[in-house]
Formats: structure tokens, sequence, C-alpha cells
């Protein structure tokens, strides 16, 4: 007798679990414990000593040396400090800001107008010798100022033009990295295609220029305007090395002989001028950059959005 043997199926497989996907949250970016403390010890590594300059702007000489650095003094003398400060040495302080103003009007202001219109020619027209003028502008951007400032006075030396504002001013219009931005802001900003309708249009090159591209390029030029502006208002070696005459000093130079006047014998010790002094001399930097903010930050998001 035989049996038949039935054949028992298989268990079937169970399915793959699927991993729940997780649920994006555009109004709350992940955080990291890492970079937020990054973030927090370059917030003080800035604020602090701005901190420090403002609590010991209150204080008098005698005040410096009795306080504690991030602490305010039993006197306030914020005020005293500051009219001292423009009152000190029949008012030299105000034509040390007076001269800073004309270097960075006429300096930073012109070195801005070079690189611009130099920058739009590089990006926008072909013509023979451009690779060699890329290459001459990149390794001028290598190039540290201070290793130029001594052949500079040099030529400026036989020229006749040492101890005078052209001294500084000069220099100042050459800022190679102010070029090399614009050519590469004015290269991605401005189409090629807009720049040809406008000629088919019968517009000329300077008022296609001025009504097309140059409206275009207000970010970069807000950008370049800012890094001239800086390191013309903290230029420090090339006023040392080329100006004599006290009348002249930018406000580096001036604050730096007042602090050194300290080292003399029968000098006046006057430090908290000099602190005043370094106070109300970044006030008109932070005061454009905050007047800046919104067209460097309108540059920044061009282009973010596709419509």
């Amino acid at each position: 007798m035989t049996t038949s043997s039935v054949a028992t199926p298989a268990p079937a497989k169970s399915a793959p679990r699927l991993r729940t996907p997780r649920k994006y949250s555009p109004g709350k970016p992940k955080r990291s414990k890492l970079l937020t403390a990054l973030m927090a010890l370059m917030v003080l590594y800035t604020v602090v000593p701005l901190i420090w300059l403002i609590i010991n702007s209150t204080k008098t000489q005698a005040g410096l040396a009795d306080s504690n650095g991030l602490w305010f003094a039993n006197d306030f003398a914020f005020w005293d400090n500051i009219r001292d400060t423009f009152t000190y040495h029949d008012g030299i302080f105000g034509r040390w800001l007076l001269n800073t103003l004309l270097y960075v009007v006429l300096g930073a202001g012109g070195a801005t107008l070079l690189a611009v219109l130099g920058g739009y020619a590089l990006a926008k027209f072909s013509f023979p010798g451009k690779r060699a003028i890329f290459a001459v502008v990149i390794g001028a951007v290598a190039v540290p100022g201070t290793a130029l400032a001594v052949p500079t006075f040099l030529m400026f030396s036989k020229m006749g033009l040492t101890d005078t504002p052209w001294a500084v001013i000069i220099p100042s219009l050459v800022s190679p990295f102010g070029l090399y931005l614009m050519w590469v802001f004015a290269a991605e900003a401005i189409p090629t295609e807009l720049l040809e309708a406008a000629r088919m249009d019968g517009a000329g090159e300077v008022r296609t220029f001025f009504q097309v591209s140059l409206p275009l390029l207000a970010p970069g030029i807000v950008t370049v305007l800012l890094f001239t502006t800086v390191a013309t208002w903290n230029n420090y070696f090339l006023p040392l090395i080329m100006l004599k005459d006290p009348d002249w000093y930018p406000l580096t130079l001036g604050l730096s002989s007042w602090s050194s006047q300290a080292q003399t014998i029968g000098g006046d010790v006057i430090f908290n001028l000099v602190i005043t002094g370094s106070l109300l001399t970044i006030v008109p930097l932070i005061a454009v950059f905050l007047l800046l903010q919104k067209y460097w930050q309108s540059g920044l998001a061009a282009g973010s959005v596709k419509e």
C-alpha cells in the first residue's frame, strides 16, 4: 500500500520593512553643535575687543590703570574723552579725520571706478593680449602691498611726490583684487544676449553700459567699494613711509604717534585719548557697512531663485 505524500507549501516571506521617510521641515534647519560652538568662539573673538574698546573709552588715564579692563571705572569720562580727543594739540584729530576721508573718497572711490570699467571691459570685450592681462592681474593679486612699498617710495621720491597727499592717493587707485572681482562678477551678472539686444536697438556702448550694465553691476560695485574703503581707511604702512608732515597723517598714523608719546622722555601719556580716538575711527566703517548691507545681500541672493 502506497501513501501519496502531499508537499507542504513553503512559508511566504515577509515583505521587507520600509524605512519611514524623514520629515523635511524647511523652517527648521538641522543644527550642528560643533558649528554652533565654533561660531560662538568667532563671535567672542570679534566682539570682545570691541566691548573692551567701548568700556575703556569711558575711563580717564588714571582709571585705565586702576580698574578691570572689561568693566567700567568709578568715573564716567566718555564725553570728556571725546571733547579732549578733538581739542588735543590744536584739534589735530579733526584734521586727521578729514585727511582719511580725502584718501578714501579719492583713493577708494577711484579704485572702485577703475575696477568697474576695467572688469567690464575684460569680461565683455575680446581683444589681443587678454590672456596676458589675466595672468598679470592674478600675479598682482598674489603680491603683497608691503613688497611694493619701497619701490613705490623710491619712484615717488624721484618724482617729488613724497610728503604730499598724492603719495597716498595714487597707489590706492590700483586694486588688483577689485579688478579681478569685477571681472568675474561682470562675466556672470551681465548676459551677452542682453548687450547684443541693446546694440541691435541702436544703443551705443556708453549708453549700454550706463543704462543696461551698470544697474546689474550694483552688488559687485558695492562689494569692491567696501573692500577698497576698508583697505584705504586702515592703511598704515604706506603713509608711514610716504608722509613726514603730521598735518597729512591719516587716523591710523596719527593715533600711532599719540601712542608713541608715552615712550619718549617728557611725552604726554594719553592712552585714554588713543582708545577714544580708535573707537571714533571705527564708527564710520560700521555705519558704511550698515548702510550698504542691503545692496550686498541683494547681490548674494541674485540668481538663487529660478523664475
